[in-house]
């Protein structure tokens, strides 16, 4: 099935070809090997790229950022006709499924000594980057996405709420406890507790055991009690008036970040990043507790390299200095990106840093304990298109008052629809 969808990219890969990498010199004369980096997200990897041509004036590191769903798509298309891909691009945990029948498409970082650099990362991370025979590494980890509940200090208070971490944590333990918050929040000042369904939606689908697929890929969302009572959840919520409907990623929805028009932000460690930048001036506002009813996963991603690099070894070289522990703890220092590397998880450093913008908590406690409810979830190599669509009909109930249960419904069958046509 895949193989089709790489064979139906085709055309539109010729496009991709004139602005890819390639990984060939620079065209001003520069004789120093460029490695073109494709990326999404706030990862702040630019800083160190900065540091590592400084020690290794040989390279030039040429980094191309672009919007999650554009990037894996772009991605995808380039390496559909092998033209125009990268020397090294970004996967998110989400999306490598997506690519494993690909393998041929990328380089098997084994064959470039990954293999001693295994013991480094945590070892659920390091077997989802790996082919079913674990023979094949398609990317080294970057880090891990353990979620928590960001929320509006301001907001509390106003509502007469409490506003410190830890009473927040014991105040708010289960979902209901949420729900009641929330609709205490909206009586009070009139705020809504969330931006939109998605991030509830996730934050309750993240502690589910499974998802939509199974181990042999079978469909099993339909029967998925836990995922048919994280929509309902969701639809609780939205029926209390509650939720917005501000979409992710958007100008709007960051503005909404800064002004304070949400309660709470329902998050993984590097939303810390994405909090700061678009809300610059709510520093002091926000703070972090925990997840109701425990923590998921949402994010974290691997550096692959496509086969069609020139310069294998270089680019090796780099990531590995990129993800290496010391450099995984610089980006959670600079971005909030939560370490894949466990040695990192010992420094003092980590162990005591806090960040003054969340009131000085220690966000690497918080996250660090979030991180060890984290299980880990097959999930498919449809499990976006599975997504999409139990999200569109989130978006319908909330944006057009529309049935839950037909909306429910009419996804399902639009999920068994699309993956019969392959």
């Amino acid at each position: 099935m895949a193989k089709k969808a790489f064979g139906l990219a085709l055309a539109s890969t010729l496009l991709l070809a004139a602005c890819g990498g390639g990984g060939t010199e620079d065209a001003s004369g520069d004789d120093r090997v460029e490695l073109t980096f494709w990326l999404f997200g706030t990862t702040k990897y630019e800083e160190l790229a900065e540091v590592y041509m400084e020690e290794n004036p040989g390279v030039k590191i040429n980094i191309q950022e672009g919007d999650n769903t554009d990037h894996h798509n772009n991605l995808f298309t380039a390496l559909s006709t092998g033209s125009g891909a990268p020397d090294l691009a970004l996967v998110e945990i989400n999306e490598i499924e997506r690519y494993r029948d690909a393998q041929d498409r990328f380089i098997n970082l084994y064959d470039y000594g990954a293999e001693e650099l295994k013991g480094h990362y945590l070892d659920w991370v390091w077997e989802t980057a790996e082919n079913r025979d674990g023979d094949f590494l398609f990317g080294l980890p970057t880090d891990i996405g353990p979620t928590a509940m960001f929320y509006r200090t301001d907001v509390f208070e106003e509502a007469g709420l409490p506003t410190d971490p830890e009473e927040v944590s014991a105040t708010i333990q289960t979902w209901d406890d949420y729900t009641e918050m929330a609709n205490t929040i909206y009586e009070k000042t009139g705020t809504i507790v969330t931006d939109s369904p998605e991030l509830v939606y996730n934050a309750l689908r993240d502690q589910a055991k499974e998802h939509y697929f199974n181990e042999n890929e079978e469909l099993i969302v339909e029967n998925n009690a836990a995922i048919r009572e994280a929509y309902d959840r969701t639809v609780e919520l939205i029926e209390n008036g509650v939720v917005g409907s501000l979409e992710l990623w958007t100008p709007e929805w960051g503005g909404a970040m800064d002004t304070g028009d949400y309660a709470t932000l329902l998050g993984p460690a590097w939303m810390i990043a994405v909090i700061q930048g678009n809300a610059p001036n709510a520093a002091g506002n926000w703070s972090i507790a925990d997840m109701p009813e425990g923590a998921g996963n949402w994010g974290g991603s691997f550096v692959t390299i496509p086969a069609e690099t020139d310069h294998p070894e270089e680019a090796y070289d780099f990531v590995k200095w990129l993800l290496s522990p010391e450099n995984q703890l610089q980006s959670f220092v600079d971005a909030g990106l939560f370490p894949s590397a466990p040695a990192v998880y010992e420094e003092e450093a980590f162990i005591n840093h806090t960040d003054e913008y969340f009131n000085g908590l220690n966000t690497a406690a918080v996250f660090g304990k979030a991180a060890q409810q984290v299980e880990s979830v097959y999930k498919g190599r449809n499990y976006m298109l599975v997504q999409e669509e139990i999200l569109t009909a989130l978006d319908n109930v909330n944006s057009n008052g529309a049935d839950p249960d037909a909306e429910w419904d009419a996804a399902m069958k639009r999920i068994n629809d699309r993956l019969q046509r392959g």
